[in-house]
C-alpha cells in the first residue's frame, strides 16, 4: 500500500474511534458516566496520550533525520562526481571515454530515480553497478606518464571509491528505513482509543464532530509525513534532483 492509503486507513480508524465513543455514550448507563468514571478515563487516556505523543515525536525525528541524511549523501555524491570529472579532465584527453561513461551513468540515474513520464521511481538501479565498477577499472588501467598524471589518477580512484561507498550507503538506508507494521498498528490503536474517549464525553453537535474530524485528519497527516520521509525518493515528499541535474549540466566541460 502507498503512504497515502495507509494514512487514509489511519484517519478512518482514528475518527471512527471518536464516532464509536459518541455512540457508546448513548447506550451506556448513566452511572458509567459519573464524575468518578470520567476521572479514571481521563487518567488512563492521559497516559495513552503521553505515550502516543512521545512515539510520534520520535518517529518524526527519526524520519526527518533519515531524510536529511539521504539528501546530504545525494549532494555529496553529486559533488564527488563533478570533482571526478574535473580530475579526469586535468589528467588528459585519454580519459574522454571514461568521462562519457560517467555522464551516461548520471543521466540514467536521473531518468530512473526522477522519471519525467510519471512512472514509478527506481532507487536501486542495480544494473548500473557493473558500469560504475568498470569506470573504476578503466581509471586504474590508465598509464600515467608523469607525476601530475599519477596524482590525478590516485585522486580519481579515491573519488570513485567514495562514490561507490556513498551509493551502497544510500541503497542500504533506503531499504532499512521502513516503519515496522506492528509499531504502526499499535500507534493507530492508541490514537483510536484516545479519540474514543474524546467522543465518549463530548456533546453530539456539528462543531464537536468537525473538530474531532480535523484533529483526526491532522494526526493522520503526521503519519503520512513520517511514511513519506522514510521513502525519500518516492511519493509526495522527495529528495530534490537539483544537485544531480546541476552536475549533469556541467559534466564534460
Amino acid at each position: 500500500m502507498t503512504s497515502l492509503e495507509i494514512a487514509g486507513i489511519a484517519f478512518v480508524c482514528i475518527f471512527g474511534g471518536a464516532l464509536l465513543g459518541m455512540f457508546c455514550r448513548t447506550v451506556l448507563p448513566e452511572h458509567h458516566l459519573n464524575p468518578e468514571s470520567k476521572d479514571v478515563v481521563k487518567v488512563g487516556m492521559g497516559l495513552i496520550a503521553t505515550m502516543a505523543a512521545l512515539v510520534l515525536g520520535l518517529l518524526t525525528g527519526s524520519a526527518k533525520s533519515a531524510f536529511d541524511t539521504q539528501d546530504g549523501e545525494l549532494k555529496q555524491m553529486a559533488a564527488d562526481v563533478l570533482l571526478l570529472d574535473r580530475t579526469l579532465a586535468h589528467y588528459g584527453p585519454e580519459t574522454k571515454n571514461i568521462r562519457d561513461q560517467i555522464r551516461n551513468a548520471i543521466a540514467y540515474k536521473l531518468a530512473a530515480t526522477w522519471p519525467e513520464d510519471g512512472s514509478a521511481a527506481r532507487v536501486d538501479t542495480s544494473e548500473t553497478t557493473p558500469v560504475v565498477e568498470r569506470i573504476e577499472d578503466d581509471i586504474r588501467a590508465l598509464s600515467p606518464q608523469n607525476d601530475a598524471q599519477r596524482a590525478f589518477q590516485s585522486r580519481a580512484l579515491e573519488l570513485t571509491g567514495a562514490l561507490l561507498q556513498t551509493r551502497w550507503l544510500m541503497f542500504g538506508q533506503q531499504a532499512g528505513n521502513a516503519i515496522q507494521t506492528p509499531l504502526l498498528v499499535v500507534m493507530v490503536f492508541w490514537l483510536a482509543a484516545l479519540f474514543a474517549s474524546f467522543g465518549l464525553f463530548a456533546p453530539r453537535n456539528a462543531t464537536v464532530i468537525a473538530v474531532l474530524c480535523v484533529s483526526a485528519l491532522s494526526v493522520a497527516g503526521a503519519i503520512l509525513l513520517i511514511l513519506e520521509m522514510n521513502q525519500p525518493f518516492q511519493g509526495l515528499v522527495k529528495v530534490s534532483s537539483a544537485p544531480l541535474r546541476f552536475t549533469l549540466a556541467h559534466l564534460g566541460q
